[in-house]
């Protein structure tokens, strides 16, 4: 087994533009994260709450065994996820029919479907901010697709006729996982962040490889945590996280989408990848985010724009500030 050395601790600055950095054998390719353009940023700071219920909804979750619970994450939109306000009297009502006992929903895992789920109940969602409904069921999976960790649901309605396909578990190797390093070693630097104690390895909280239709390469994306932990729980003094999302392959990755947040600027809301998929059906996959704050969850979720990812929605409780990006 190989270990990533001490040598993390080293500083690397990095100015606008690009860089070969030679890290532990591997020649890695940095990047700076591309410039989104500014109708992009007019869509990040958006956050305002729908009148009403209209669209189909998007569940995200997990399963123990024959059952799934899938929590509800917003209404999808053409152009992306809408969060749910606290509902008023009839809103409530519509939304209590879509996810009725007996309403049907196609399982997706890392953008392919891999099942089908009859919701046999529903109840309050738990530790998740804003009103949410939990869905339960037995899921009906692939053979392939009994290892999946996360899995999003779609109305069957709307996705019934979407193929199924082969699922992959993915794995991160050796070279992502030193890449993730690397760029979360470029960016703190040009970010003013404090350094995290006990260097980078031990603050990478999250790290998991995937796969996007039409986008070359193995992307890997990695949550770092400085006095804070990724679970809702109160963070330290000082705390911030920084995710990343590095494309590329073997010895050349780049920064293709970070986000840093300052608790003491923002509040906590340390993010990690969930899964990917293309919800709204426009031929270019989403990513779904789970946010870890103080005291609740909520979620977010990343597009691309004119060839860059940037943050199209994130709940309400999370927050308006956009990413920052320096």
């Amino acid at each position: 087994m190989r270990l990533y050395l001490p040598a993390i601790a080293v500083i690397l600055t990095v100015a606008g533009g690009c860089d070969n950095v030679a890290w532990g054998g591997i020649d890695l390719q940095l990047n700076a994260p591309p410039e989104p353009p500014p109708e992009a940023l007019e869509e990040e700071i958006e956050v305002a709450a729908p009148e009403r219920i209209d669209g189909p909804v998007l569940l995200a979750g997990g399963h123990d065994g024959f059952r799934a619970t899938l929590t509800l994450v917003g209404e999808i939109l053409p152009d992306g996820l809408e969060a749910f306000p606290d509902t008023s009297a009839h809103e409530a009502e519509r939304l209590a029919a879509l996810t009725a006992p007996g309403s049907e929903w196609i399982l997706f895992s890392e953008g392919v479907r891999v099942g089908r789920l009859r919701a046999d109940s529903t109840a309050p969602a738990r530790g998740f901010c804003g009103s949410r409904v939990e869905v339960s069921g037995v899921a009906e999976l692939t053979p392939s697709a009994g290892a999946a960790e996360q899995l999003l649901a779609l109305p069957a309605e709307v996705a019934e006729d979407r193929p199924y396909g082969g699922f992959e578990s993915p794995t991160h190797d050796y070279d992502q996982r030193v890449a993730s390093l690397a760029l979360a070693s470029e960016a703190l630097p040009r970010l003013e962040a404090p350094w995290p104690a006990g260097g980078l390895l031990a603050s990478r909280a999250d790290v998991q490889a995937f796969a996007l239709e039409g986008v070359p390469g193995a992307p890997v994306a990695a949550t770092f945590l400085h006095r804070d932990q990724l679970s809702v729980a109160s963070p330290g003094a000082g705390a911030y996280s920084l995710f990343v999302i590095g494309t590329g392959s073997g010895q050349s990755y780049t920064t293709a989408f970070q986000w840093y947040r300052s608790v003491e600027a923002e509040g906590k809301g340390a993010p990690r990848y969930f899964d990917h998929l293309d919800w709204n059906g426009d031929g270019s996959e989403e990513i779904l985010l789970e946010m870890y704050g103080a005291d609740r969850r909520w979620y977010a979720s990343l597009a691309r724009r004119d060839g860059s990812w940037v943050r199209v929605f994130q709940d309400a409780c999370g927050g308006s500030a956009s990413p920052t990006a320096r």
